[in-house]
Parts: structure tokens; C-alpha cells; sequence
């Protein structure tokens, strides 16, 4: 089954549902809701009717994100100077109100004031039922050419049966969204949307033209759009209209659970992960069969193989041919929400072991976040220096200090806690930064991949996403790629209200439970950068890099202008190569580029520095548990390789 037909044939068997039905609460196709569904049967996706709030409950909701954004939110002085708001104050304001607002003008006025933060972390999720659900038309619009001046396009349709129109296909040009011209409805669309940056938020407003997440704001305004579009820049001109459908994406079974060891120390946008979720239903269905029952596959797309992953879900690598310098590796990071880190930098060193070592495209376009230790851990996979992780840091305020001297929070918290007690008197607005990843799980397996790599990111980058391209940057690891300005620029750790509850138990600030179905996350930990850029902030900056337009051809033919503009970077840097394979009695190195090398048994210089040249050398197995070998060229650490002996 292709890809088409899988997400046509995923869409009617999950979804199935118009926006107009789901909304007034119909069941698909007018049927009678089922309250119990055998094997086979169409899941019902009828939502039962938002219970309304009560006066109290609203006062419930608006003090505690009072308390929390004045005592907690780590952003709060930076949001205050660039945008010249009071989150707080403009709360206080709708408290006053809150009595003569109808339940639709109370929760607009209450997203409206916390996406005014411009911070995709920090998000209010209101009752009813949306929890979940994203809005999506069967297509997706991309742009190419110059950012003042660009082309958009659609580059996928997911099920053309859905579609009336067969003239509506990937490749057309859009020229208008209902009546209004297309590059000024993404603009106006921008002005609602997060984002630090003008081309953050043209980004996230293209994206969210054709998905959006109901969970995190309100439903389109209009049941279907109208579309105005050209088979070719001088074709006719034809209409067509679309209507919104509801997609109800499952989450992936690497994904981190919520509760679980690692959700205090997530840096994700969740309503763009469940935006990348339901695009993977549509455009990559059989993909996300297989995720769901839990086999690899390696899918040919185009005739483009892919090399079998058990974390499809968030990796996709594959050989790319290029004539002028050898063969290339692309690895995808789509995504950073794992539970386990272990396991996932355990199958990209896999993946990197099978990719050639002439170099490495790193692909983090897209990429919402997730687990901030998957992406700072992985680092260390391409360089032979030490990595330095972001660090961050905590509003300095009596909320604050009252969760870091708790004693059920002290392992996590104790670090930040003097600082926090010496800001009652130097007036500091944050605690000092200290890293989230602990240093030495940064370097505890070194460098597997020997090539020059390059990282691509764009605007919608963020998070974990974020950190991952500032740690390629100040770490000195390669070139950055970036599709747009700079990265998303969310810098942050993202706590839920469950996870906050948890940490002021206990103390004067503790949190009492919201009324159901209401939810918001925060960003409670601002991210500081390290090396050259160190204590430059993530937020609302991003992470630039070498500027790239998109072309049509990146669009419908794989990348391809873009993977051939990565191989020009990559032909540029010098190769050197090492690599080490262990039998029961030697050592075989194996080496390209390099005229030094250094040997070290458990941490402590073996030999005296060896002089080497191309080709390979064999040594005695040593008695040692950890051997590493360090290889210079022209007196520069090139490549660094730490094997634990006894595990063979």
C-alpha cells in the first residue's frame, strides 16, 4: 500500500469527521453514536458538548496562572521589555470582568493574553473536546524562493479522494485563501501566532493555514476555504473548496509519558508535536501503521531508501549519492520526544555506524523538541571535544526559592537554591545557570561519527530543537543551515500544572487541582547558551546560520537543491577518519587525514605520542577496562574514539 492510499484509507478508518460535525458534536457521517465498538468497527469520534465553567472556576483558573506566570514564569522580565506587556496585570484586569464575559468570550480573552507571550511553551488549554485533535485540510502548503518574495505551493496532497477537484494536486500555486491573497492571508494569520521572530511566526502561521492544534487554540473560522490556485505561474486560474476535517493523532510509543522520570526535564511545543504527528497519518501512512503495531520498516518514497529504524517515529536516515565527493549521510531528527535516551542515542550511533564517513546532513527542520537530555546527550556523537551543555536558570522570586529549599525537591533543585537566597539581597532577577543535563552524561560515550557534519534547521525548529542547533553552534561541532532567519527560539524547560503541583507540595505556594479538563504548560527553566554565545538566551532569538532559500525542486523532488548545497559546505571542511575494531588479543586502528596519535588506558596516557600516517595499525589488547585513542592533524584534535574493553 502507498503512502496516498494508506493515509486515505488511516483517515476514514481514525477521523472520518468534518470540522462542521465535530463541533456541533454529530457523529461521522450522521450515524448514531456507539457506546460500544467491536473489532472492526469505525471508531466513534462523536465529543460530547464542553462543560461550562462556573464563576468560581473561572476565579480558580485565572488566580492560579496569576501565581503561577508572576512567580515562576522564567520569562517574565524578557517578555515585559520586549513587548512592553503585563501578563500578570492584564489578568487581574480580566478577573475583574470575568462575571459579564460569555464562556466563549472568557476563554478567547484568556488565550488571547498567554499567546500574547509569543511563547509556544507557554500555552493555555481550556475545556471541552479538543484535547487532542487538529484541525487539517488533506494538502500541505510550502513556500520557496526569497523570503520578501516567495512562491507557496502545495507539495503533498495526502488523500486526493477528498479532494473534488482532481486538477488540485502537488505542485499547483496558490493564489489566494478565501478571497484574500495568499502571501497577505499567511500574514495576517502571523499576527495571531507565537513566535519571537516576524519569521517564526510567517512560519508557524504557513503551517497552521492548513493544521492546526485544537488543544492549544480555537477552531478555524470557517467550516471549509475557499482556494484560488494555478497549475503553473502563467496556468488558469482555478477554484476549489476544501472542507477542514479533525484528526485525532495517537501518541507514538516512544514518546515520553507524562509523570514519568523524564517530564520535568522536557523542552517541547506541544502543539506543534501533535501537528507533526497527524502530518505523519496523512502523508506517510503505511509509516505509521507500522509505528503503531510497533515493526521497522524501511519505506521507499520516490524510490528513496531508507534504512530500517525502530524509532521511525523520530529518526530517518538514508545514503545519499553524490558523485564529486562519495556518498553522503541524511539523518532526519524529527523529533526529541523519547522516553528512554539511552535507547535512542543508542540507535543513532546504529544508524551512524551504517551511514557513509564521508559526511553528515543532520536534518532538524520541523523538529518540535521533546526530552532535553536526548538532545544535549547526542551531541557528543559528532566531535571529539568536550561538550558543554545549555544551562538554566530560574526566576528569582519567594515561589521559586519556597520549591528549591523544599526537601522533597532537593536532589533536583538544591543547585539553584543558594543563588536564589542570595538574590533576596543583590536584586539578581534569575538564579545562576546551571546545566539540566549533567556534563558528564554529555561525554560518557564520545565521538562514533568521524565525518564533517552539517545541521539543517528553519523556523520551525524549536525547543529541544533549539538547544541541539545551539550546541552544534558552541560547540564548535559544524556549519549550520538555516531555512529562514534562525531557529524557532524556545528556550526553555516545559513543566505542566500537574508538575508544578507535585513541587510546591508542601510549602506556602502549593497549588490546588484545576477543574477538569483545563489544563496550561510553562516554561519554568530559561535556557542560557555556552561557549562564544555564553549567557546569550535562547528565547525569542534563536539560533541563525548560513542562510538557504528553498527551491521548487527541494519541495517535490526530496531536498534536492538543498541536500546538493549541504555536500558543497561538507567538500569544503577537511576529512579525517578513524576507526577502532577490537578482537581477543589486539587493537586495530584504521586512519585518514592524520599524523598523530595518542593512547590512553583508563583514563591515563599509555605510550608516548605515535607519529602515523594513512592506512592501519595493530596493537597488543591492553589490560584495561576503557581504552581511547586520540588522532591530531597539524596539532588539532580530529578524532577521539573511548571503548570499554570488557564488554569486547
Amino acid at each position: 500500500m502507498d503512502d496516498q492510499h494508506a493515509a486515505a484509507s488511516l483517515l476514514q478508518a481514525q477521523t472520518g469527521q468534518l470540522l462542521s460535525d465535530f463541533l456541533l458534536g454529530e457523529s461521522p457521517g450522521g450515524e448514531p453514536r456507539r457506546r460500544e465498538r467491536g473489532r472492526g468497527e469505525r471508531p466513534d469520534f462523536r465529543i460530547p458538548k464542553a462543560r461550562v465553567l462556573d464563576g468560581g472556576e473561572r476565579l480558580q483558573i485565572i488566580d492560579t496562572l496569576i501565581t503561577v506566570i508572576g512567580g515562576v514564569y522564567c520569562h517574565l522580565p524578557q517578555k515585559r521589555a520586549a513587548y512592553a506587556l503585563d501578563p500578570v496585570q492584564a489578568l487581574q484586569l480580566l478577573r475583574a470582568q470575568v462575571a459579564a464575559l460569555s464562556e466563549g468570550e472568557f476563554h478567547l480573552a484568556l488565550t488571547s493574553i498567554i499567546s500574547g507571550l509569543r511563547d509556544a511553551h507557554t500555552r493555555y488549554s481550556g475545556p471541552g473536546a479538543k484535547q487532542g485533535a487538529v484541525a487539517a485540510l488533506p494538502f500541505l502548503v510550502e513556500q520557496y524562493g526569497p523570503y520578501d518574495a516567495p512562491t507557496f505551493v502545495v507539495s503533498k496532497v495526502s488523500a486526493p479522494e477528498l479532494i473534488k477537484d482532481a486538477s488540485f494536486k502537488a505542485g499547483v500555486i496558490l493564489e489566494s485563501w478565501n478571497s484574500i491573497p495568499f502571501a497577505r492571508a499567511v500574514d495576517l494569520h502571523a499576527d495571531r501566532e507565537t513566535g519571537g521572530r516576524p519569521d517564526a511566526r510567517r512560519a508557524r502561521a504557513l503551517e497552521s493555514l492548513t493544521f492546526r492544534a485544537l488543544e492549544c487554540g480555537p477552531p478555524p473560522d470557517e467550516m471549509a476555504v475557499d482556494i484560488a490556485y494555478r497549475a503553473s505561474p502563467r496556468g488558469m486560474l482555478r477554484e476549489t473548496r476544501i472542507p477542514w476535517r479533525v484528526v485525532q493523532p495517537e501518541r507514538a510509543q516512544i514518546n515520553h509519558q507524562p509523570g514519568s522520570r523524564a517530564s520535568r526535564y522536557i523542552a517541547a511545543d506541544p502543539a506543534a508535536e501533535a501537528v507533526r504527528r497527524t502530518k505523519k497519518l496523512m502523508f506517510s501512512g503505511n509509516v505509521w501503521e507500522a509505528d503503531r503495531s510497533g515493526t521497522a520498516i524501511a519505506h521507499d518514497e520516490k524510490r528513496v531508501k531508507w534504512i530500517r529504524t525502530r524509532f521511525q517515529d523520530a529518526l530517518a536516515a538514508r545514503i545519499v549519492k553524490n558523485s564529486s565527493s562519495g556518498d553522503l549521510g541524511y539523518l532526519r531528527i524529527w523529533s526529541f520526544d523519547v522516553e528512554d535516551d539511552d535507547a535512542f542515542i543508542a540507535e543513532v550511533m546504529r544508524l551512524l555506524d551504517i551511514l557513509p564517513d564521508n559526511g553528515l546532513i543532520l536534518d532538524l527542520r520541523g523538529n518540535p523538541g521533546g526530552l532535553i537530555w536526548a538532545a544535549e546527550r547526542l551531541l557528543q556523537l559528532f566531535t571529539p571535544n568536550t561538550i558543554k551543555p545549555a544551562r538554566f536558570s530560574l526566576l528569582a522570586s519567594p515561589m521559586t526559592r519556597a520549591m528549591t529549599s523544599s526537601p522533597f525537591n532537593r536532589m533536583e533543585f538544591e543547585a539553584w537554591l543558594p543563588s536564589l537566597e542570595a538574590a533576596i539581597a543583590t536584586g539578581e532577577p534569575y538564579s545562576q545557570p546551571l546545566p539540566l543535563t549533567d556534563p558528564a552524561w554529555c561525554n560518557d560515550i564520545g565521538q562514533k561519527y568521524g565525518g564533517p557534519v552539517v545541521c539543517v534547521v528553519d523556523p520551525n525548529t524549536y525547543s529541544s530543537g533549539d538547544l541541539f542547533a545551539a550546541g552544534f553552534v558552541d560547540n564548535e561541532i559544524g556549519p549550520v543551515v538555516c531555512v529562514g532567519e534562525a531557529t524557532g527560539a524556545g528556550g526553555a524547560n516545559v513543566w505542566t500544572h500537574f508538575d508544578l503541583r507535585e513541587a510546591l507540595r508542601g510549602t506556602s505556594f502549593e497549588l490546588s487541582v484545576l477543574p477538569p479538563d483545563v489544563g496550561y504548560t510553562l516554561a519554568i527553566r530559561r535556557a542560557l547558551r555556552s561557549g562564544a554565545a555564553d549567557g546569550l538566551p535562547i528565547e525569542d532569538l534563536g539560533v541563525p546560520g548560513i542562510a538557504y532559500e528553498m527551491t521548487l525542486d527541494d519541495l517535490l523532488q526530496e531536498n534536492r537543491d538543498l541536500i546538493a548545497f549541504c555536500a558543497g559546505l561538507l567538500s569544503g571542511i577537511p576529512r579525517t577518519a578513524m576507526r577502532v575494531q577490537i578482537d581477543e588479543s589486539t587493537v586495530s586502528i584504521t586512519t585518514r587525514g592524520l599524523d598523530e596519535l595518542e593512547t590512553y588506558m583508563n583514563g591515563r596516557p599509555f605510550e608516548a605520542v605515535r607519529r602515523i600516517s594513512d592506512g592501519a595499525l595493530q596493537l597488543p589488547r591492553p589490560d584495561a577496562e576503557i581504552i581511547e585513542f586520540v588522532g591530531r592533524r597539524n596539532g588539532e584534535i580530529c578524532q577521539r574514539r573511548r571503548l570499554g574493553l570488557n564488554a569486547g
